[in-house]
């Protein structure tokens, strides 16, 4: 789909621009829909079922069904609600007007976001469902369709949510001067009013209100989910403030906790970012976070095999378990289309992840990651050691790179980028559409050994700390989305077996 020239650069004009957008849907779930509304056997609920697998089908539904809202009443929640109001043929009319495209192209981004969503909504019936039963629709349908306006954002304007994935997971940049900068506005500003615009269910709106305009109960409430290890104090906490306990107990909170949830995961299992959304979800829930996160795992997984189509990215898939010994011990991740050994990378993430850590000094640690990120497909790799005094990185274990790389040091005085990967734990994929902003900010070292436009960099953590930063690549050859998924996996187990390693018996 082209995008409109010039960038709209004000609310209106984004809600103008928005709604001319045309999402698309796969062949498959036209072909789905298409069954189901021409079959005279099934109920409405069936057919509302059956097409709920489609996202996009049911978002254009239920906004078919709400453009009159006020000469109909309440606001339709509900997908079975929605083709009651507007019948099954108008419903198969909007189907028809709907594009049809591959998910893997030429919309990555579109369909990636997708996948977000339906991971959130399976987060709301996985942790919400039988607690909130009688508000399950509300729950479901405000979890699924939450990210809707960035739907059409993502689809019309690709490269704006490229520029601000690069600008603020890979640079670092606060966030909401970057959204000022490419969209004229504040995106979560911006998704409300599209959200009333649109006349999505009223939960939608209220979430976005208490992100943008309403935060002071949300950071109270963070503050109290911090103190996750002394449940009593927690409580007495909320007993003294009887206006966040009653807000945080609303069931309108679901579709943002799941959506911060699902949206951190797709990040980082283990950024801190990820920890506050657990953090504020067991205390939502009454619940050890422990066993937020257990349940957390478990209904990714059931995401991962229902809602990811090939080629596309599920947090599921670079999941470990950071349970202690009454839980199941960590595995290695599934080898899903590894470019390099796939049964030896096998072995060497499970050698990582064993507990306890079967190394005796770090070196040996650092040799076995080595090993892991070759099987993995990387062709080029050198793992920098942080000095004591945090201000130096000293290159420990290089592989396909000239001798003289084992004597690199990068002072991070000289370097912004790099030290902002040793402050916090991040991942930097430099490719040809990037590599021009990136290049300037790299030492000049670094670039003479790893001369390429496709690279990645990654911090190496233990406990939220970073000790390491991976620079790896394939002999400067494009980087396809599985084998940046195959690093990133690979340096979770690494990240884990530090863990492992900190804790071993002495």
């Amino acid at each position: 789909m082209p995008t409109p020239i010039p960038t709209p650069r004000s609310i209106p004009a984004w809600i103008k621009a928005l709604d001319g957008v045309r999402l698309p849907v796969t062949a498959e779930e036209s072909s789905r829909a298409r069954r189901a509304l021409g079959d005279e056997r099934r109920s409405l609920r069936e057919m509302a079922e059956s097409i709920q697998g489609s996202p996009v089908l049911a978002l254009e539904i239920l906004r078919e069904a709400n453009r009159n809202r006020q000469s109909l009443g309440a606001t339709a929640e509900s997908l079975e609600v929605a083709l009651t109001r507007i019948g099954l043929q108008r419903a198969s009319e909007l189907l028809g007007r709907l594009p049809t495209l591959d998910p893997a192209q030429p919309l990555p981004a579109f369909f990636q976001l997708l996948v977000v969503s339906q991971h959130a909504s399976q987060q709301a019936r996985g942790l919400f469902g039988q607690r909130l039963a009688r508000l399950w629709q509300e729950i479901h349908w405000s979890s699924l369709l939450f990210l809707a306006p960035a739907w059409a954002l993502a689809c019309a304007y690709p490269q704006l949510l490229h520029a601000w994935e690069q600008r603020v997971l890979g640079r670092g940049e606060p966030s909401m001067r970057v959204e000022r900068d490419l969209l004229g506005v504040s995106l979560l500003e911006l998704c409300a009013e599209v959200a009333r615009h649109w006349r999505l269910p009223d939960w939608i709106a209220q979430g976005y209100r208490l992100l943008s305009e309403d935060r002071r109960l949300l950071v109270k409430a963070l503050h109290i989910a911090r103190d996750h290890a002394d449940p009593l104090h927690q409580q007495q906490r909320l007993d003294d403030d009887p206006e966040l306990r009653r807000w945080l107990t609303l069931p309108s909170n679901t579709p943002v906790l799941a959506n911060g949830l699902a949206i951190a995961a797709h990040h980082s299992w283990s950024a801190p970012h990820t920890l506050r959304w657990q953090r504020l979800a067991a205390l939502y829930l009454q619940h050890p976070l422990e066993t937020l996160q257990q349940l957390m795992h478990r209904e990714a997984v059931i995401s991962a095999r229902v809602h990811t189509p090939a080629g596309l990215w599920h947090p599921a898939l670079a999941l470990i378990w950071p349970w202690q010994s009454s839980y199941p011990a960590a595995q290695a991740p599934a080898a899903t289309a590894v470019s390099g050994n796939v049964s030896r990378w096998r072995e060497c993430c499970a050698e990582l992840l064993r507990d306890p850590s079967p190394f005796a000094n770090p070196q040996q640690l650092a040799t076995a990651a080595r090993e892991a990120l070759t099987a993995g497909g990387m062709q080029r790799i050198l793992l920098l050691h942080l000095d004591r005094g945090r201000q130096l990185l000293v290159a420990g274990q290089t592989q396909g790179l000239p001798t003289e790389a084992e004597e690199l040091q990068i002072d991070l005085a000289h370097s912004p980028l790099l030290r902002q990967m040793v402050d916090q734990p991040r991942q930097l994929h430099l490719n040809a559409d990037n590599i021009a902003r990136f290049t300037a900010l790299l030492p000049g070292a670094l670039k003479a050994l790893f001369v390429s436009e496709h690279l990645m960099l990654r911090s190496v953590a233990s406990n939220g700390r970073v000790l390491m930063l991976v620079v790896a690549d394939q002999r400067g050859a494009a980087l396809n989305a599985m084998a940046v998924q195959a690093f990133g996996k690979t340096v979770q187990c690494i990240d884990r077996a530090l863990e492992l390693f900190a804790r071993r018996p002495r």
